[in-house]
């Protein structure tokens, strides 16, 4: 026999069925073993499909065989079902940003406070520093590419490395004990007399160290001496040094707040003669008794190569 269900699931297990739009629903039977009732108006359960009449209508009363299936079933399409707004909050998250201007706070890439893309100097700026003359752009350097200057500032900053790193090496060279400076005992020797005044974490195990001499250039540091001896962890990397080292230093360290390389400190090896890379594992890069100094504005290590 024939049935037909309420188009318009309500908020039970069971629906009443519609005698008005089924003409051969005349009473059906209650299908529970016991009951065997004849109803004019049986209910449908939505769990195990079977009819009942009113007393027996619900998934306890009737012991439902396949009891919680129909709400499982709507679950399941509530869940299938896209929400209002759904993938807008990610969105606009992701593109969410600061205002490129110098000082500015406001944040940009939302809904309510759109990013105005310049395209001279190829950043992006709130509404309030959308035109150039606002955000400085004619002595902004354009993302993506390099400054007209370029190559005479790059021989520049690798010839005062080079001088600064020679320099460097004989002060160390003169340093080291007699008879031979570069011999291995001699090397030993000055570790371990650097391991007695070198500071640092007193929690680090000593086989996960690594000891350093540390110097800034004088006029960027405000402490009274600008050099100094420590030990940082062998698992660090250099990013992780240098801002140790600018701390115990007091130099002034916006690397996270600056995206102008004349701005950013860097870590130049004296005994390598380059430039480390802030991913570089300090125990790959660097031994005990190594000198490591704190420049400012010298750029990354590929604009040294890129001659």
């Amino acid at each position: 026999m024939s049935s037909s269900l309420i188009a318009d699931a309500p908020d039970t297990s069971y629906v009443e069925m519609d005698k008005h739009n089924d003409a051969t629903l005349i009473g059906k039977h209650c299908q529970l073993e016991y009951c065997n009732q004849l109803d004019f108006l049986p209910f449908f359960c939505q769990s195990c499909k079977k009819t009942f009449c009113l007393d027996h209508r619900t998934e306890d009363s009737h012991k439902c065989e396949n009891k919680g299936a129909w709400a499982e079933r709507r679950r399941q399409a509530q869940l299938a079902r896209p929400a209002a707004g759904e993938g807008k909050c990610m969105r606009d998250y992701v593109n969410q940003k600061p205002c490129a201007a110098a000082d500015c706070k406001t944040t940009i890439g939302t809904s309510l406070v759109p990013g105005v893309h310049c395209a001279n100097c190829n950043h992006d700026y709130c509404l309030k520093h959308r035109l150039r003359e606002e955000h400085d752009c004619k002595n902004k350097v354009p993302i993506g590419a390099r400054p007209r200057d370029v190559t005479e500032q790059t021989k520049s900053a690798f010839a005062k490395l080079r001088a600064w790193g020679t320099a460097k090496k004989e002060q160390a060279s003169r340093a080291l004990p007699k008879p031979k400076p570069t011999s291995a005992s001699a090397r030993l020797v000055a570790v371990n007399n650097l391991k007695k005044t070198a500071k640092g974490d007193a929690k680090l195990p000593p086989e996960k160290r690594i000891y350093l001499y540390v110097e800034a250039e004088a006029e960027t540091t405000t402490a009274k001496n600008y050099k100094g001896e420590f030990f940082y962890s062998k698992d660090w990397v250099i990013g992780r040094i240098l801002d140790a080292a600018a701390k115990s230093l007091q130099v002034e360290n916006i690397n996270n707040q600056s995206s102008d390389e004349r701005d950013k400190l860097r870590i130049f090896h004296v005994e390598g003669g380059r430039v480390l890379e802030f991913s570089e594992k300090v125990g790959s890069a660097l031994a005990s008794g190594n000198t490591i100094v704190l420049l400012r504005g010298i750029g990354p290590p590929p604009d040294l190569i890129e001659m």
